[in-house]
């Protein structure tokens, strides 16, 4: 299991592999790479900025991701988020799931992403034209997460 928070840009193709090479257990491996949009709610965003708090990110993070490993029968998996200063195309997630079967890689995978949207403390601030405006919780996101009933 991978978990981190970092400034820099990861290389999906090297993470991926990394899931299953040399594993002939796998048998699949499902990701969800999250992108920095330049437009939200009707704005032009130019860039964003993530902070978080240390240590206390990572530690929600490492509990989301041995969450799924008990729901699912998982063989590993890998969970990277970007903080700092990022612009529009900038990847900004990465949640990477390898598996026997995809029905699991890709259950657990959503389940991650859900629960790392609602859980995990990271705060965003958009910079916009108008000027910069922090980035309010989605009653969407609670809903995705609210329907695999994690205590």
């Amino acid at each position: 299991m991978k978990i981190a928070v970092q400034t820099e840009p990861f290389d999906l193709a090297a993470e991926v592999a990394a899931l299953y090479r040399a594993n002939p257990k796998v048998g699949a491996v499902a990701s969800f790479l999250g992108i920095t949009r330049d437009e939200n709610d009707g704005h032009a965003i130019q860039g964003m900025h993530l902070e978080h708090y240390p240590g206390m990110t990572e530690r929600a993070l490492k509990r989301i991701a041995e969450e799924a490993m008990t729901r699912w029968p998982l063989i590993d998996l890998t969970v990277i988020h970007r903080v700092g200063a990022l612009k529009p195309t900038d990847p900004i997630v990465l949640v990477a799931v390898a598996a026997a079967h995809r029905g699991d890689a890709f259950a657990a995978c959503q389940f991650i992403m859900d629960y790392l949207k609602t859980q995990a403390p990271f705060w965003k601030k958009e910079a916009t034209a108008e000027g910069d405006r922090w980035v309010d919780a989605r009653a969407s996101d609670d809903a995705a997460a609210a329907r695999w009933n994690v205590k």
